[in-house]
């Protein structure tokens, strides 16, 4: 088994699993008409992935940690290529929704069991480059895989990309079944033992700092077109290029992130939070010009993936006893995390205080997810100093 078809193999699925996150927000207008609903139904699309991350991502690993790593990982790309399959064929919007939800299945325990197949093949310095690799496939989507799917479904129709889309997902299992070892058995988990572990308070405020991580993402990620509209004058061209810059910043920061990560997990977290920080207080000035908006946005695109191999890496970490289901309910916490920004984000909106105040939101939740770091450090430190003293005692 060499680790860098494996780590191919992974990425290919986590590009087929992007593009199909993320092509409806572009293509919500046409959706809506082909089904014949508003632009807002249309837009619980987008609602009902997310939940159906959030709340697959558990049950799924427990469910397909039996069949062995190949065959999970396997089967769950199988999954998604039906559910895109389905998206493709439904005749209405109920069929449609049900159709998100069961592709949406796959996401948390792919991305969750991924990342530790993912660690599992390379030396322990080296492991949260190789999760940042398979994470390299998620953010090349946002370059390739998302704007080429929307370019297909608004030149030809939505049911072609959704369909376009499902041929990766066969691509993906291909790569795998030749990729991944074969014979491994897997095992009945315990569910009492690894639900224990997942409620240490350790991985809980592991998994809560992944939530205001995402969440600083999302305040402005929703709402950056609007934004962009508002304090830049972007025209619809100038946002296109904008978002490209962003896919761009999120490739570089998940490459760097897998970098720091490998040398400090609590550093390179407190690194990029502290620079997410300060970017997103920032970005209001440089907002107002259409340089420094692009140059600015593409620093926040480092900033924002550079924590995710981190985040990662330490919940993994911390519940080393069950890190598949660790791994993937923390990708549930990213979608969470998003849900948060997306309503932070509104509510600033709402609350009348401009556009202007969204990146300033994201900067203190970003601040908060800081806090959060520390917290978790003292705590080390005071578990550290317990273990310390009961050796000296002895």
């Amino acid at each position: 088994m060499k680790s860098g078809h494996v780590l191919l193999a992974l990425a290919i699925g986590a590009f087929g699993i992007g593009t199909t996150e993320f092509t409806p927000m572009g293509l919500l207008p046409v959706i809506a008409e082909g089904v014949d609903v508003s632009i807002p139904s249309a837009g619980m699309l987008v609602t009902a992935y997310a939940i159906g991350v959030m709340l697959g991502a558990p049950v799924m690993t427990l469910l397909f940690s039996r069949f062995g790593r190949r065959g999970a990982l396997i089967s769950l790309m199988a999954i998604f290529t039906l559910g895109n399959l389905l998206s493709a064929m439904a005749p209405d919007y109920a069929t449609l929704l049900a159709s998100r939800l069961v592709t949406s299945l796959n996401h948390g325990a792919f991305f969750g069991l991924g990342a530790v197949v993912a660690a599992s093949v390379v030396p322990k310095e080296k492991q949260a480059s190789a999760v940042a690799t398979m994470f390299m496939g998620l953010t090349i989507a946002n370059i390739g895989g998302v704007p080429a799917a929307t370019w297909v479904g608004q030149q030809v129709g939505w049911r072609v990309a959704f369909a376009g889309t499902a041929v990766l997902g066969l691509i993906a299992m291909a790569a795998l079944w030749l990729a991944l070892p074969r014979g491994e058995r897997g095992s009945v988990p315990n569910v009492r033992r690894e639900l224990a572990v997942i409620t240490r308070p350790s991985v809980l405020l592991a998994m809560a700092t992944t939530v205001v991580g995402a969440g600083a993402m999302f305040t402005l990620y929703t709402y950056v077109a609007p934004v962009l509209a508002e304090l830049t004058g972007a025209s619809d061209a100038f946002v296109t290029l904008a978002l490209v810059l962003i896919g761009v910043g999120f490739t570089l920061g998940n490459s760097l992130g897998g970098r720091l990560a490998d040398w400090s997990l609590d550093g390179s977290t407190r690194i990029f939070l502290a620079g997410l920080t300060v970017i997103m207080l920032l970005l209001p000035l440089a907002l107002t010009n259409h340089v420094a908006a692009a140059l600015g946005l593409l620093v926040w695109g480092v900033a924002t993936f550079g924590l995710v191999p981190p985040l990662q890496m330490r919940v993994m970490e911390a519940a080393a006893e069950a890190p598949g289901l660790a791994s993937s309910i923390n990708v549930g916490a990213f979608n969470l995390g998003n849900a948060l920004g997306a309503a932070l984000g509104g509510g600033v909106i709402g609350l009348g205080l401009g556009y202007v105040a969204v990146p300033v939101a994201g900067g203190l939740l970003a601040a908060l997810g800081l806090l959060l770091v520390w917290l978790g450090r003292a705590g080390k430190v005071a578990e550290a100093s317990l273990a310390e003293q009961s050796c000296d005692g002895v």
